[in-house]
């Protein structure tokens, strides 16, 4: 059976398991739409929570990135695995007790006010839509390679995927999904990384291998080698970094904050039925990321080991297989600046911007670029760094099956968190927008038909976005999370820590926070990217760290704004200590 009917079989199998777990589990009220009943299980919920999480940033991206920047890369690693556990220490437990369905639903009591809550839910819009573009776009990328359609067809073919689970089964649906959704992009993680560990070091284990020697009889050791090679192709070692250690920090503490700020992750924990739960969630989700994590950086490795020696001086007339299959899709590209028929990589871009092909071939046979070349370094290969762990297996030389197998786990991946997502969107229309603030008279009936429009409406922008992203997968869900921390985090840690933030500071703390955050994420990555060099930004930290300055800029401002203003209502200290102060412990104080 050929590679290709295996990649079919496989995804429409993986995808008639999702819409079957969706119609079995349509929900029928706003309760199961919003927080599937309130009763999900919490290694179920820590379950659904990991896939929601580990999205096309995590699958496709993530090890991409790595691969690339070597060092530098490890702040995905840390920032987004620290961060669950500030969600699971300091925010998941008292939300969960707080017991409304939506982060502006807190937002809006807490604060006694509707602005707040519209604030609120602009906030999570921004960091929302910015965050699926991401998954859309990898969405796209997995089925133009797989299915063999353009990124922009599978963008489409996408949408109409999450449209039919996420608008009909809502959060109960979707829970079960992920579930799902989990198992098969784990397995389709591991499994090409447990083969490809075992070729290069011997070593079946990915995370062992990555500090094994290299079974090639060099004796060296697998980032030993990688660091040579890299080398003397121009690059820097792959275990220096070349980041400014004030931007390794913000960007860490920004992916960090961001996830406790996440509003579509903090969603989960008003699944579970009581507040311990939401604690034994976050734990359970912590060790099921924990397996991605921990063998993304050995798959990085692997992979640029892999490419290196599989295009690095290799002619073009006898370039493999997976890289013309890639070529056809615009994801990868050769521009043969020095006339020789061969293949050279080297540090920097080979040509201004994605490859344009003419439809033409050159002499050795390669598909001609219009691309103007840079000809200050002597690179001739273009990558779409998102499609390294997609292509890991084929490059690696492995069985259809498991190529097979990695198509429908980097679309489970994505799909996921892009059906998270458009709930919470949905349901900030719904429930913060039309039921809390403008239509509270609305029907049950009425608002589960909002939320269901609404998410329609998200999907048709988030396919637009991922058609058009501002970046590379794993960097444009960076910026959710800078918006993230900048904006909603600083809220709700106030909201529950103290008593005295009211209002008027919450309410200009977030204002505040999400426009100096997006402006300048926008600045350079949207009206001026020429401009985003290290030498520009302030105080040396790039767009993806700048979360953490937005964050204190929202700290200070509210706290400003709070001391000018009104103290909150006497129920709102009371309201505080309820969250706060576990059951029974009035009562045990008073014997």
């Amino acid at each position: 059976m050929s590679t290709q009917t295996l990649i079919y079989i496989f995804v429409a199998v993986s995808f008639a398991l999702y819409i079957g777990i969706a119609i079995w589990t349509r929900a029928g009220s706003t309760k199961e739409f919003y927080v599937a009943g309130g009763g999900v299980h919490p290694v179920v919920n820590g379950m659904a929570t990991a896939a929601d999480w580990m999205s096309a940033a995590s699958f496709i991206s993530m090890a991409g990135l790595i691969a690339f920047m070597g060092y530098d890369g490890s702040v995905y690693l840390m920032g987004w695995t620290g961060g669950y556990v500030v969600l699971a220490l300091l925010l998941a437990p008292y939300l969960r007790k707080f017991g409304r369905f939506t982060v502006p639903d807190f937002i809006g009591t807490r604060y006694y006010s509707n602005v707040a809550r519209t604030v609120a839910v602009i906030c999570l819009i921004f960091i929302s839509f910015t965050y699926i573009a991401g998954q859309m776009r990898g969405v796209g990328i997995v089925f133009s390679r797989f299915l063999d359609v353009s990124v922009e067809l599978g963008v489409i073919i996408g949408m109409c995927i999450v449209f039919f689970y996420a608008v009909l089964g809502g959060m109960k649906g979707i829970t079960y999904t992920q579930v799902a959704q989990y198992c098969v992009l784990i397995f389709a993680y591991m499994v090409p990384a447990f083969f490809i560990s075992m070729l290069i070091t011997g070593n079946p284990i990915p995370q062992i291998g990555l500090g094994s020697t290299v079974n090639d009889g060099s004796g060296m050791y697998v980032l030993e080698k990688l660091d040579q090679s890299l080398q003397m192709m121009g690059f820097g070692p792959y275990t220096d970094g070349s980041k400014s250690m004030i931007d390794v920090f913000c960007i860490t503490a920004a992916l960090m904050i961001g996830t406790a700020g996440l509003p579509h992750v903090i969603v989960r924990f008003f699944t579970v039925p009581k507040a311990s739960d939401a604690r034994k969630s976050a734990g359970w989700a912590l060790v099921f990321i924990a397996l991605l994590y921990t063998t993304a950086p050995a798959v990085a490795a692997f992979a640029r080991i892999n490419f290196n020696e599989s295009v690095h001086n290799t002619a073009y007339a006898n370039a493999p297989g997976w890289f013309t299959n890639w070529e056809a899709n615009n994801l990868i590209a050769f521009k043969d600046k020095n006339d020789d028929g061969v293949m050279q990589i080297a540090a920097g871009e080979p040509f201004e911007g994605a490859p344009e092909y003419t439809g033409e071939r050159g002499p050795a046979g390669n598909r001609l670029v219009a691309n103007e070349p840079v000809e200050e370094n002597p690179n001739e290969v273009y990558l779409d760094r998102d499609i390294m762990v997609l292509a890991n297996p084929e490059i690696a030389d492995l069985p259809g099956w498991v190529i097979a197998l990695v198509a429908a786990g980097g679309l489970a991946a994505a799909l996921s968190t892009a059906a998270g997502l458009l709930l919470v969107i949905s349901t900030a229309v719904s429930h913060d927008l039309l039921k809390s603030t403008f239509k509270p008279n609305i029907s049950e009936k009425g608002e589960l038909l909002a939320a269901r429009i609404a998410a329609t409406a998200a999907i048709v922008v988030a396919g637009v976005l991922g058609i058009y992203p501002p970046g590379w997968v794993a960097q444009v869900v960076a910026f959710a999370f800078g918006l993230a921390a900048a904006s909603l985090f600083p809220a709700i840690f106030m909201g529950i820590f103290t008593k005295s933030m009211n209002k008027e500071g919450a309410i200009s703390g977030m204002v505040s926070g999400l426009a100096f955050t997006f402006i300048y994420i926008a600045y350079f990555k949207l009206w001026n990217p020429d401009a985003n060099v290290a030498d520009n930004w302030l105080f040396g930290i790039s767009p993806e760290g700048i979360g953490v300055i937005g964050m204190l800029i929202n700290f200070a401002v509210a706290i400003a704004v709070m001391k000018m203003t009104a103290r909150p209502p006497v129920e709102i200290a009371r309201l505080v200590d309820s969250i706060r102060v576990p059951r029974g412990a009035a009562t045990a104080h008073a014997h």
